[in-house]
């Protein structure tokens, strides 16, 4: 079956936040690295590095969890659900789903409440003096798009196999 418009939309998105993710899990492994020999060979360890290590976190999550909704690489437990019959597994799937995408759509409004919150109280980093705020735009676009994903996997998947694979 060929993917919708809004598939390839979301695939195409995706990508672009996996690969801001792998840089930034690149750039945080290399400061970390470069932390720990200066650290160790000169004594004297990069100012503001754990702060930096932080900020990229705030980058790597929320985007790789877009890129693991996309695969359907989140954890499962199929140990009891799997013996169902297929229409009980489709009820079961439906009924954790609805509730995890309000939960996930909570979480991505309440991140974009916060994003002006911190704005407005100036909230900045303490060794670097970042500003917080441009740090949880991230959060805030990869729940939406994890949201987003889950809609079109569940109103997507006609089938049993395709409810098991990647968009």
């Amino acid at each position: 079956m060929q993917p919708s418009w809004v598939e390839k939309v979301i695939t195409v998105i995706t990508g672009i936040l996996t690969v801001i993710a792998a840089t930034a899990l690149t750039l945080m492994m290399f400061l970390t690295a470069a932390d720990v020999f200066c650290r160790y060979i000169f004594n004297s360890p990069i100012s503001g590095a754990m702060e930096l290590v932080e900020y990229l976190m705030a980058i790597i999550v929320p985007f790789s969890i877009a890129y693991c909704a996309l695969k359907k690489s989140h954890v499962a437990v199929d140990l009891i659900v799997d013996h169902f019959p297929k229409n009980l597994r489709r009820i079961c799937h439906f009924l954790v789903i609805i509730p995890s995408i309000g939960f996930i759509l909570l979480i991505c409004w309440q991140n974009y409440l916060s994003i002006f919150d911190t704005y407005d109280s100036k909230m900045t980093s303490a060794v670097l003096l970042i500003p917080a705020y441009p740090f949880l735009i991230p959060v805030a676009i990869g729940t939406l798009l994890y949201a987003v994903i889950m809609l079109v996997q569940l109103f997507g998947s006609k089938t049993e196999e395709a409810s098991h694979g990647a968009i």
